[in-house]
């Protein structure tokens, strides 16, 4: 039998690391050790439960069949310990520590940095680490606390809270709309000059719907700017180049100040929900809770 008085947590740690990062180098950058610390703490620890965990290549690092095992062991383990840790400081402490938060970049930079910085504000102890890319994040590999992700969600396994709703609008800068006319219709658009977000799917076709239940199809025909982020879109709508289809949250400032109109404001885009996604666990660390409960009181979700 493992005398578990032999078994050091920091040695467990540094076995998940590894087989999550998927290397010696990797899991030594996450932990901020030397590789030769993360290597003495493998082989210390296959010296004391007596079983190999890793199979060594000069390609790759692989998991013997126990390996396997006990990585679940070790994770189920140490998720254990981190709970007992915050069910203990909830009650008395603050939230600290670093909140490691990912999401889409044009949402990231606008709607959750500024929830995050007051966040900061709110607790000094707590500290922050925001990655924003239009990449699905894998939250274990990663070592990410929280994703918030956009539109329908895949079937992970993760825990998921819905914070947000996501709407969209067509818009266009004053100037163009002089200079082409205001659409009185959905039949009015397929000609006009159009803005495209091409890292959505079929950024040129989209479905209209009205107050009554009428929906149409929409194929712009005349894609004369495109670019894979919203920043580039919402500059070439303010100079006048065509018409954005753009979530609300990137454009909404600029439709309050009139430097983009609402076009067809009688006619919906679809909507979608956004949701803050987490590893499942059976309790819920205190800094993502106060994560996600901010973020529904900064977006009313």
């Amino acid at each position: 039998m493992i005398d578990l008085n032999t078994i050091n947590l920091n040695r467990l740690t540094t076995f998940v690391a590894v087989v999550e990062a998927g290397s010696l180098t990797a899991a030594a950058e996450r932990l901020g050790l030397a590789k030769s610390m993360v290597s003495k703490h493998m082989q210390l620890l296959e010296q004391e439960i007596g079983v190999g965990l890793l199979l060594r290549s000069t390609r790759k690092l692989s998991l013997t069949e126990a390996g396997r095992t006990f990585y679940d062991s070790s994770r189920q383990l140490l998720q254990a310990a981190e709970q007992a840790i915050e069910q203990v400081r909830s009650g008395r402490n603050a939230p600290q520590g670093t909140l490691r938060v990912a999401s889409p970049i044009d949402y990231g930079v606008i709607v959750v940095s500024p929830v995050l910085a007051q966040l900061r504000a709110r607790y000094p102890a707590l500290k922050i680490d925001l990655t924003c890319g239009d990449h699905r994040i894998d939250l274990i590999a990663e070592g990410i606390d929280v994703t918030v992700r956009l539109g329908k969600l895949a079937d992970s396994g993760h825990m998921a809270a819905r914070v947000d709703t996501l709407t969209r609008w067509l818009v266009a800068s004053p100037a163009f709309l002089a200079a082409h006319g205001t659409p009185a219709t959905p039949d009015d658009l397929p000609a006009l000059p159009y803005i495209a977000l091409s890292v959505i799917p079929q950024p040129a076709q989209f479905t209209l719907s009205d107050h009554a239940g009428s929906e149409v199809d929409v194929r712009m025909r005349n894609t004369v700017f495109s670019s894979n982020t919203a920043y580039a879109t919402r500059a070439a709508a303010l100079a006048g180049d065509g018409i954005l289809r753009a979530t609300t949250f990137s454009v909404k400032d600029d439709v309050a100040a009139g430097r983009l109109v609402r076009v067809l404001p009688d006619w919906s885009l679809p909507e979608s929900d956004i949701h803050a996604v987490y590893p499942a666990t059976s309790h819920l660390p205190q800094k993502v809770r106060v994560f996600i409960d901010a973020l529904k009181a900064a977006t009313g979700g």
